[in-house]
């Protein structure tokens, strides 16, 4: 999932900027230089919405970016673009309990053979996603 968002660059007066995310409350960040804020801009504001997806709530609509209003006169703005499905496989830390269901014979198979199920669904759904991925791309 990529996303684009406004994000609002202050310059300070050490040449360093502070990076705030207007639809994303909270979501500020900044950087030594114009370039590290940009990185900083990208993860921070990545990390803002993993959060609220892990915790499965709906992420903010990013507001158009004509629309968005600088109240300071020596900041400016500029888009954001957060690739989603990279942050949270490189960040993405939670874990969910699922219950499923296999055939007798192959959890005897699997338990005599000490797998990992979880590490062998984790790696097929990975497999997938990422044949998925190249597919739309």
């Amino acid at each position: 999932m990529k996303l684009v968002y406004t994000a609002i660059f202050d310059p300070n007066d050490d040449g360093s900027y502070t990076v705030t995310v207007p639809d994303l409350p909270g979501c500020i960040t900044e950087g030594s230089n114009l370039a590290e804020a940009i990185d900083m801009a990208v993860d921070a504001a990545s990390g803002w919405i993993l959060g609220e997806l892990e915790e499965g709530n709906n992420i903010p609509a990013a507001t158009p970016f004509f629309d968005v209003r600088i109240t300071e006169s020596n900041c400016f703005k500029s888009v954001i673009s957060l690739d989603m499905d990279a942050y949270a496989e490189k960040y993405s830390t939670k874990t969910v309990r699922k219950n499923i269901t296999i055939p007798a014979w192959l959890n005897t198979y699997g338990e005599k053979n000490n797998i990992n199920f979880s590490r062998v669904l984790q790696d097929a759904l990975l497999k997938q996603a990422e044949s998925q991925t190249r597919a739309k791309g």
